[in-house]
């Protein structure tokens, strides 16, 4: 059973200008210095809840997967054993991996929203994802914070994933759906590709993805 967070605040029509597809793998100016600063969204999440089964002490335990783990840092607080010590904010933010979406984070007003939340799982578009998109759609997310917001809750959903959790439809926190296929070690977020499976953080499981997903209209 996944667990459950509570979102107060969100708003449930937000505009998107940019070309609307469920699961576009399509950068946002990058910046990767610790993120502790608070956040002005209103978002919160509820207190903790048990796990389900499935996700005990040996699922969490599994090993990370997928050719773009080579790229994070065997030692220090980015290495999977530093991230698995900090909230999932704080965690991207010492990935080199991830800088873009750090930013992108901070500018939505989301590092407090994301840090305090139980059980998440989240598909973190690395840097190159980012490079996908046009600068000018871009330029006008990184202005917008309440359309930077959906996009970024969009790569949210409640509970945190094990990999053999991870094909099916899932909603995200945008309020969309997005669709995993894949088993194993190869799977799918839409069209963007599953490139480090299963990293760890203090309250989230991450999967790095090479692609931005983009919420429907």
């Amino acid at each position: 059973m996944r667990t459950s967070i509570r979102i107060a605040g969100l708003s449930a029509a937000l505009l998107l200008p940019l070309a609307a597809c469920s699961t576009t793998a399509t950068p946002m100016s990058s910046g990767s210095e610790p993120m502790t600063s608070s956040s002005s969204m209103p978002m919160t999440s509820s207190s903790s809840m048990p796990m389900s089964p499935s996700m005990g002490a040996s699922d969490t335990a599994m090993a990370q997967f997928g050719p773009g783990c080579a790229s994070v840092p065997t030692s220090g607080a980015g290495s999977f054993e530093g991230m698995a010590k900090d909230p999932v904010a704080t965690a991207a933010s010492n990935n080199p991996a991830l800088s873009t979406l750090v930013t992108a984070v901070k500018k939505a007003g989301l590092v407090d929203t994301l840090n305090n939340a139980s059980d998440i799982t989240v598909f973190a578009p690395v840097d190159d994802a980012f490079a996908k998109l046009p600068k000018k759609d871009l330029d006008a997310a990184l202005k917008d914070k309440k359309m930077l917001t959906k996009i970024l809750t969009n790569h949210v959903v409640e509970g945190r994933l094990s990999p053999d959790q991870l094909a099916g439809e899932h909603k995200t926190l945008a309020g969309g759906t997005i669709t995993v296929t894949g088993s194993g070690e190869d799977f799918m977020v839409g069209e963007a590709t599953v490139v480090c499976g299963n990293v760890q953080t203090a309250n989230a499981t991450v999967y790095l993805i090479d692609g931005v997903l983009m919420p429907s209209m």
